[in-house]
């Protein structure tokens, strides 16, 4: 499905304000739809056509809808625009006609031109008309609040029409919560309730407010309500802002151990100030479970602080006793077990640090491979580089994964880059010594273009995502795998280390070989999608 602002670039040479205008409506009109028990469709012309495109499309929670199919997509022109050409020719909303017929729904269809206003505040010309076809197939007589929420609605059409709503929405604000359902209160100008919805007598009387509200200074009775002063005289100051047409942010408001959650909007139709419209929702057992799970996100990072410690404190009891082991091989097995520690503790500091069971991976790739290159056995100095980004993981994840780079980082620069003495123990028995050519004529100097180039010794880490899969490759430009290396039946511990972790704890998959380029390549492919034990896959990051 195409979106509004890919319709709307394709098919009409609205400017990119216009289209910014729409946005905003078709992000906030659930409001008008649930208050019209309507569904509203957004048309904008299409340019040489004589027709309407249909834009954006939004069904009332409040009452049945008039279609059943999805709208938006559709260009319809001739008798069935006639309506929209009126709102969009003459700048005025439509309520003329009679009923019409949408397979077996009768219907009722209205108009209402959208201006956008310019920028000095005058009312702008008109971009759009926004159709409001209400069901008839349930019509009845309309109870007190239909005719309160009718008449809210009218005074919000209008506002449209004039260019003064939506409201422009503050920074942090992403939805237009509470909703229609939750609790509506209508004020009149002096800011005194004149109607309040059954849901919002509810959520005031949860607050301790057990009277009825119609007839009460709203403003003053948040700051009479609220548990802090000051939280209490916001939530007032934001009503009487509404009163004057202004448009305050949310406001919350913390009484008797309830909370709800206050939105005002201005009533303005014809730009004449008639009150305010606000929506309340009672969001007490929300916070509740907010202040439970930040206690929570308090306890695991505590525990993973707590478990960083614990292990930099059995690093640093392993490496107090391989000072004190005189057998050299014992001391070099220690020491990497310190290093082991040492990784997996990273891992536990980043996610004492984070908000949830995931960690930003590249920053702990960047350490393993600084220390790698630190206390790796080699003469040789070499450069760690990262390519790619490995994103999020999960912690269960980046544990394992954190010790299978750390074993592959070392065994590139320890295995690749070896001292010299070892690089030359390394030669199959018999084998030459390599050297630099030979001049052809004895006593000449080579040329300068016949001389060898020098490599600059380096391991460079490659991560990419594809298809919930994550690829990363441990590649060096050394001296290459020693012929008949046996990956699978390999002696060492490290490398038996990143099997089991990759094929076990990873369930993914592990290959050396040697580089393209020359030296030796490690590909790993691990699974981010991880599988539970009931047998479904669950994201893994």
């Amino acid at each position: 499905m195409s979106t509004l602002r890919d319709l709307a670039e394709e098919h009409t040479r609205l400017r990119p304000a216009d289209i910014d205008h729409l946005h905003r409506i078709a992000g906030d009109w659930q409001l008008l739809s649930d208050l019209s028990f309507a569904d509203l469709l957004l048309w904008v012309p299409v340019d040489g056509e004589g027709s309407f495109l249909c834009v954006a499309q939004v069904r009332p929670t409040t009452a049945p809808t008039a279609y059943q199919d999805d709208q938006v997509g559709r260009i319809v022109g001739g008798p069935e625009v006639a309506h929209l050409e009126v709102a969009y020719g003459q700048g005025r909303i439509w309520r003329e006609g009679d009923p019409v017929w949408y397979g077996d729904v009768p219907a009722r269809h209205e108009a209402i031109p959208v201006r956008l206003r310019a920028a000095d505040g005058e009312s702008g010309e008109v971009i759009a008309v926004v159709g409001r076809d209400t069901n008839l197939s349930t019509a009845r007589t309309p109870s007190q609040l239909e005719l309160n929420y009718l008449t809210t609605a009218d005074d919000l059409a209008q506002m449209i029409a004039d260019g003064t709503f939506p409201p422009p929405r503050h920074p942090g604000e992403t939805t237009s919560a509470p909703r229609v359902g939750d609790g509506l209160v209508r004020l009149d100008a002096g800011g005194k309730v004149t109607y309040a919805s059954p849901n919002a007598q509810s959520a005031y009387r949860r607050l301790g407010y057990a009277s009825h509200l119609v007839g009460e200074d709203l403003a003053a009775l948040h700051r009479r309500l609220a548990n802090d002063p000051l939280e209490g005289t916001e939530a007032g100051n934001g009503i009487l802002a509404a009163l004057r047409g202004e448009a305050p942010p949310r406001r919350e408001i913390d009484a008797r151990g309830a909370t709800m959650l206050t939105r005002a909007l201005p009533l303005m139709p014809a730009g004449v100030p008639i009150g305010a419209l606000v929506l309340v929702r009672d969001i007490t057992e929300v916070r509740r479970r907010d202040r439970a799970l930040i206690t929570k996100d308090a306890t695991i990072r505590e525990i993973h602080h707590r478990v960083k410690n614990n292990l930099q404190t059995v690093a640093a009891l392993l490496r107090l006793q391989a000072r004190r082991v005189s057998m050299p091989e014992a001391r070099v097995a220690l020491e990497e077990s310190v290093r082991r520690v040492a990784s997996i503790a990273l891992v536990h500091e980043t996610l004492s640090m984070s908000s949830d069971e995931a960690v930003e991976f590249d920053g702990i790739v960047d350490r393993v491979a600084s220390a790698a290159t630190e206390v790796a056995a080699t003469e040789v100095s070499v450069g760690m580089r990262r390519k790619g980004s490995f994103g999020v993981l999960p912690a269960e994840i980046a544990t394992s994964l954190v010790m299978v780079l750390n074993e592959l980082l070392l065994n590139a620069v320890e295995h690749g880059f070896p001292p010299a003495g070892e690089a030359d123990e390394a030669l199959a028995p018999g084998a030459e010594q390599p050297g630099p050519p030979e001049p052809a004529v004895p006593g000449a100097v080579l040329p300068e273009a016949a001389q060898p180039e020098a490599v600059v010794p380096e391991v460079v880490v490659s991560a990419h995502r594809f298809r919930k899969m994550l690829h990363v490759s441990v590649a060096d430009n050394g001296r290459g795998l020693p012929a008949g290396f046996d990956a699978e039946g390999g002696a060492k511990l490290g490398l038996q280390i990143v099997r089991a972790l990759v094929t076990g704890e990873l369930r993914g998959s592990i290959e050396l070989r040697p580089g393209a380029g020359g030296g030796t390549e490690a590909v790993l492919i691990v699974p981010l999608a991880r599988t539970a034990p009931d047998g479904r896959l669950t994201a893994g990051g």
